[in-house]
């Protein structure tokens, strides 16, 4: 076999693979062979019929056909090694002479990674935000944290912001009432939004056994995003009671005796969650920098794929999740179709940028991952997908996912090299050491991680 490479253009190639017709002999066998399996001729056994009979009956070209199909994939995979190419993929073969007994000759177009040239990054140099926690922050963390321990008691008086109603709701369209569009005894915080858009306006003011009718388009549903009727019935207000803050209170919310170290362990996490924030916005602005320093060719077949799966997985996971199509999703954002295409692509483009550079510098700075850091990442992942670790981890390896997450962690360590030689400062001038953050950010996206995890299971 002989191969010859045709540059295209920076992310495509064209291979020229010329085959002598003796490195077809295995493909014939097996054509001959598999055809002999699937004929009957009468006088010959079942897979016992002579290739002169088969030429004749079925036809040497079928036969021909049969060997090139099974052919074509290895002598490709050869040229393309041969090559020491990079593809990305599938080839566009082209069958430009076969001559039975002489030869078999073909061409495969294919996208191929970019060559890439790094510079040198050592210069970047990035602005974070300061890690401040004021006594604002912090009195709005107790607060929440007081929200949560908050409880309720029946009153016999209208409805107020902020109390807690119990209501039984009524959707109707067209003059009739939706099979799904009927729940009682729903309990709902006025103020919230967490409901149909126009509920706060309707039961403020009502009574226990109070009953109102609005307009409302809905949400989700069979009927999700046409306009309804909606009655609401409240049959029972209550307000909310906010415990006092107190050492009581500090001991029944957490491990410490008094409000004071409360408030403390309070500032403590901010400021932690601040600083893994800080970190991720070096990465973030760093990463950036990078990438306006490398110019980075992208094919356009794998710019396609990406915008294509991007706005799949919007329109038929994260959309549909909420009960939304596509075009409600554009109101909501206030964006139009093309300025909607213009961002998917952009990201896009970003996304593949991304890899391209990142991929080249795990090369260029030789970055191996260990059994320790892929297992620390499996188990980062299974948090954040609500999945536990084991059932992460056999979904990862039936699905045959382990490179994808082996690329996902080598990309990280590289990007950690820029991120370290670069000069990180903060809004006030203060030079940033990230390197003194690094526990205590992974701490934090620990306790991010496991919250999220536990959030997925709750719902």
């Amino acid at each position: 076999m002989k191969s010859a490479v045709e540059t295209l253009n920076p992310t495509r190639v064209r291979l020229t693979v010329e085959v002598p017709f003796e490195e077809l002999k295995d493909s014939l066998d097996a054509a001959y062979k598999k055809i002999n399996q699937q004929v009957t001729v009468k006088g010959f056994r079942k897979g016992k019929v002579p290739a002169r009979v088969i030429d004749q009956r079925f036809g040497r070209g079928a036969v021909l056909e049969e060997a090139v199909n099974d052919a074509l994939p290895k002598f490709y995979t050869d040229a393309v090694n041969e090559a020491e190419l990079s593809v990305l993929g599938q080839p566009e073969v082209d069958i430009t002479e076969l001559k039975d007994g002489e030869t078999l000759n073909f061409t495969a177009e294919v996208d191929i990674r970019p060559a890439i040239e790094i510079p040198d990054f050592s210069g970047i140099e990035v602005e974070v935000d300061a890690v401040e926690v004021t006594d604002e922050d912090v009195d709005k963390a107790v607060e929440e944290l007081r929200e949560r321990f908050a409880s309720t008691a029946p009153v016999e008086r209208a409805a107020e912001d902020g109390d807690v109603v119990t209501i039984d709701l009524q959707a109707e369209v067209e003059g009739e009432v939706l099979e799904d569009g009927v729940a009682d005894g729903v309990s709902y915080t006025i103020g919230s939004g967490e409901l149909l858009e126009g509920i706060d306006d309707a039961v403020k003011g009502l009574e226990a056994g109070g009953e109102a009718t609005f307009t409302s388009e809905l949400k989700g549903g069979s009927a999700a995003g046409k306009e309804a009727q909606v009655t609401v019935k409240v049959t029972q207000v209550a307000k909310r009671e906010l415990p006092e803050l107190d050492d009581e209170f500090a001991q029944l919310a957490s491990e410490f005796d008094t409000i004071g170290e409360l408030r403390e362990d309070s500032r403590k996490r901010l400021e932690n969650m601040k600083q893994y924030d800080q970190a991720t916005q070096a990465q973030e602005r760093v990463l950036e920098k990078l990438l306006d320093l490398v110019e980075v060719p992208v094919p356009e077949k794998l710019l396609e794929d990406e915008v294509n799966t991007r706005k799949h997985n919007l329109q038929h996971h994260q959309l549909g999740q909420m009960g939304l199509d596509l075009a409600k999703y554009l109101e909501i954002q206030g964006k139009s179709e093309e300025e909607f295409e213009a961002e998917t692509k952009e990201a896009a483009v970003k996304g593949i940028k991304t890899q391209f550079v990142l991929d080249e510098l795990v090369k260029q700075e030789k970055l191996n991952v260990n059994q320790e850091e892929l297992t620390e990442h499996l188990m980062r992942r299974a948090a954040s997908s609500g999945m536990s670790p084991d059932q992460f981890a056999q979904a990862v390896v039936e699905g045959g996912q382990v490179p994808l997450l082996v690329g996902e962690v080598a990309r990280g360590k590289a990007l950690a090299v820029v991120v370290e030689k670069a000069t990180v400062k903060d809004t006030n001038g203060e030079v940033v050491d990230l390197d003194d953050e690094e526990d205590e950010t992974e701490a934090v996206e620990a306790e991010a991680t496991e919250a999220s995890a536990e959030e997925k299971t709750e719902g």
